[in-house]
């Protein structure tokens, strides 16, 4: 097989969450055990840090990367979704695996995939763990892919566990209560690994803590340790002051990443920096000033608050639940634009409603959907927001609809992509 004929069978032949829904999800590990079994267990021959979170980890994760990179370490880094290349996902210092070891992976364990039917997602893990030992890699982040307990990622054992936050998503899976899901999330913390949780609530904080103390892992929680003073976002970028909750010092750093949810994210980044710092690696004050300054550079990071056009501004962002949605309306309210046009899509596993609530109503809403059978098909989409006063036309896909938006928008103003991962991909 080429590299499109393997993509093809693992595409058609493996049941794959993204496109399907929970029906691809496993909730247990023997198939990524048997996998990583078959291949000599990879995932115990590198050092790793593990992300969760309902929001902010794939940010967190490019972050983490780049400032590791910069410090000169070899850095592999595994994320998902993809957006166009399914390569995106498995990555060294910035630059995705080989199309041949693809290939050659997927023709070595295919007699697996015949014996024990994997998902799609069980074979990626396994994909990257394997090329990331090949490579040697100094270090790896590794980002969950749903939950954390069940996740197929969860068989390594990490030098530091991270949890953004918890939010309410894949609820028919994870749990219908925060409490729930911070359960499954926690269950990427192991025995005497330190974790650091970057947002927490009164309701998980008591989870979080009775599983770090049932493994005797030591937990830090970031917002108890420091604090953004000052924010500036002018032009699609953004400045950072950061207070140390210790010693009051106040660092300002610059983000590539202009989406102001960066502002949680990078009190996160900085406490889990800080952790590897207390654990021997050597990163300095300018790899982290680098790394934050550079991250799309240097990662490859894209759908985060990313504009890819002016005159009319066309900017596309990843946020496809009611926490992500609720930080894209923030972001319009401190957005310089005439009118505002937002095309979004979502997809059937998603509270649409919960979600769209969050987005302006005085915007042109052009309702669309990705090309995967897990989209919301876009009537009914565009009636879900009809009943909470969003109106707009509705479009087969996300190319006709941006053609149309594009058509209808002044050079003063904004175009908006949201709602789904799929969506901002196919853009």
């Amino acid at each position: 097989m080429n590299y499109a004929e393997t993509l093809e069978f693992l595409l058609k032949k493996l049941p794959m969450f993204s496109r399907i829904g929970a029906a691809a999800f496993k909730a247990d590990l023997t198939n990524t055990i048997a996998l990583c079994g078959a291949l000599d267990n990879p995932q115990g021959k590198f050092k790793s840090i593990h992300i969760a979170g309902t929001n902010g980890k794939g940010s967190t994760s490019h972050i983490l990367a780049s400032i590791l990179q910069q410090a000169g370490y070899k850095t592999g880094l595994y994320t998902s979704p993809h957006l166009k290349d399914f390569r995106e996902r498995i990555k060294i210092n910035g630059v995705m695996c080989e199309e041949d070891f693809v290939v050659s992976f997927t023709e070595k364990i295919a007699p697996l995939i015949e014996a024990i039917e994997p998902s799609f997602f069980e074979i990626t893990v396994a994909m990257a763990f394997e090329y990331f030992a090949k490579e040697q890699v100094d270090i790896a982040v590794i980002e969950v892919g749903l939950g954390g307990r069940f996740d197929s990622t969860n068989v390594i054992t990490p030098e530091l566990s991270v949890i953004t936050n918890i939010g309410f998503d894949h609820i028919q899976i994870l749990g219908d209560t925060l409490e729930k899901i911070a359960f499954e999330k926690a269950g990427i913390i192991k025995e005497n690994v330190p974790v650091v949780i970057g947002e927490f609530l009164p309701v998980t904080k008591p989870v979080f803590e009775e599983k770090a103390a049932s493994v005797h892992a030591e937990m830090i929680f970031a917002e108890e340790k420091r604090f953004v003073t000052e924010w500036n976002y002018m032009h699609h970028h953004l400045q950072v002051t950061v207070a140390n909750n210790q010693t009051d010092e106040r660092i300002q750093y610059e983000l590539d990443l202009a989406g102001i949810y960066q502002t949680k994210n990078i009190i996160t980044v900085l406490e889990a920096i800080h952790q590897l710092q207390k654990q021997g690696w050597n990163i300095t004050d300018e790899n982290i000033l680098k790394g934050l300054a550079q991250t799309k550079k240097t990662t490859g990071l894209h759908g985060r608050w990313e504009v890819i056009q002016q005159q009319p501004a066309i900017i596309l962002d990843v946020a496809h639940n009611a926490e992500g949605l609720k930080q894209i309306a923030e972001q319009l309210e401190l957005t310089s634009y005439n009118e505002l046009h937002i095309i979004v899509g979502m997809v059937k596993d998603k509270d649409v409603e919960k979600a769209l609530v969050q987005l302006p109503k005085y915007a042109t809403y052009y309702f669309t959907k990705a090309q995967i059978p897990r989209a919301l098909p876009e009537n009914e989409l565009a009636e879900a927001a009809a009943h909470i006063g969003l109106k707009g036309k509705t479009f087969v896909d996300v190319h006709i609809a941006l053609t149309e938006a594009k058509t209808h928008a002044h050079k003063d103003d904004l175009i908006l992509v949201c709602g789904s991962v799929f969506l901002v991909g196919e853009v």
